[in-house]
This record gives structure tokens, sequence and C-alpha cells, in this order.
């Protein structure tokens, strides 16, 4: 009894298994690499690994000195330290002077 479906289950399955199969098979048929092949693609691979290290590092170099100009930026607008018990003594101590020498 045929389905409304044009191929079945089955079929597809089988297309699936052929296909896998013929391209098991042209890999396997592929000659093997050569020495010079296999030593270019692995001197290619060094030197992208390499120009991929130094772009980490310059970028790591970047981000570490924007953290240090954000550091340096908040330390700046910080407010000043409390002052001390001595030091607000010794303003009050100015200022009464100060009002007594203008009498």
């Amino acid at each position: 009894m045929p389905s409304f479906k044009a191929p079945s289950f089955q079929e597809r399955a089988a297309l699936a298994a052929k296909a896998k199969a013929e391209a098991l098979e042209k890999l396997r048929s592929k000659p093997p690499l050569d020495d010079r092949t296999k030593a270019e693609r692995i001197a290619a691979s060094e030197k992208r690994q390499a120009a991929q290290a130094e772009k980490a590092a310059a970028k790591k170099a970047a981000k570490q000195a924007e953290a240090e100009a954000a550091a340096a930026a908040l330390a700046k607008s910080a407010p000043p330290p409390p002052l001390t018990e001595a030091e607000l003594k010794a303003r009050r101590d100015a200022r009464y002077a100060a009002r007594k020498n203008r009498k």
C-alpha cells in the first residue's frame, strides 16, 4: 500500500547509507599527504597560533592599561579623607584667632 509521502523511511535510510558509503570510499581513495605538505600545514598552523597569542597579549595589555587609567581617574576624583580631630581643632582655633584679630 503506497503512502502519501513519496520516499518511504526505508528508501530514505537506504539513500543515506549509500551516500555515507560513497563519502567513505572517496575519503579512502585520497592519496596520503606527502611530508612537504604536512610541514607546510604545520608551519602555517604555528604561524597562526603565534599571531593569535600576540593578539591576545596585546588585548590583555590594552585591557590592563585601561583598568589602570580608570583606577587613576577614580583615585583623582575621590573625595579627600575626613579631617582628624586635631585638624578640626586647628581650623577652629584659626577661625577664633582671626575673629579676635578683627576686633
